[in-house]
């Protein structure tokens, strides 16, 4: 069995030679999954959805260059495989919500936050008055020492 035999009976898919096309389940991939896996080929490939039945998609990869021999059987398999990834980072995503939520509530509505950030800027503006090499920042009033209006 060769590789590409091997990946029609794990995923099926339509290859007509310019472009590899299969119907996803949003039963088992949700739709932000497939928007996700989809995004990341839109660099390499012309990327189409449809939907042809409830609770189905079809999704549609077209190389932008002359695909190579066994270009389009690793294009399905690594959409296959991305899809997997997007699910798994979709399920960590809702895992971790109330964690980030709390972070970030902490680092934005805390006092200490706020005085830190306040003390960092003053420190950024007293450097900047010390790196005064050319003495721009000198008042033009003190230049003038003789006072010579006209």
């Amino acid at each position: 069995m060769t590789t590409a035999d091997a990946l029609e009976d794990e995923l099926a898919y339509l290859d007509d030679g310019r472009r590899v096309s299969f119907t996803v389940d949003e039963t088992v991939y949700p739709l932000d999954a497939i928007y996700g896996a989809a995004y990341l080929f839109v660099e390499r490939c012309f990327v189409f959805l449809d939907r042809p039945a409830d609770q189905k998609v079809e999704v549609r990869l077209k190389p932008k260059s002359t695909p190579a021999d066994g270009e389009l059987d690793a294009l399905a398999g690594e959409f296959a495989n991305e899809l997997l990834n997007q699910v798994l980072r979709q399920r960590v995503s809702e895992s971790t919500a109330r964690i980030r939520e709390y972070y970030m509530a902490r680092a934005f509505f805390s006092a200490p936050a706020q005085a830190s950030i306040d003390q960092l800027l003053a420190e950024l503006d007293a450097e900047e008055m010390e790196e005064d090499d050319l003495e721009i920042s000198v008042p033009w009033e003190t230049s003038d020492a003789g006072g010579g209006g006209a």
